[in-house]
């Protein structure tokens, strides 16, 4: 199978492009998880980017 090189797409045309294929296939977004089965070190990190104001 012979390769081929694909040249770059800015990453705006490329969240166009998904979000253009995402209408065409009527795919809407699913809840987030819950996170009822989280682990401790994964409810610190968590908590750790909320601190700081990230959204994850």
């Amino acid at each position: 199978m012979a390769s081929t090189i694909s040249t770059p797409v800015p990453l705006n045309e490329f969240v166009r492009r998904i979000e253009q294929r995402k209408a065409e296939m009527r795919i809407i977004d699913l809840p987030r998880n819950a996170g009822n089965r989280r682990t401790a070190s994964k409810a610190a990190l968590l908590k750790a980017i909320d601190d700081v104001g990230g959204k994850w």
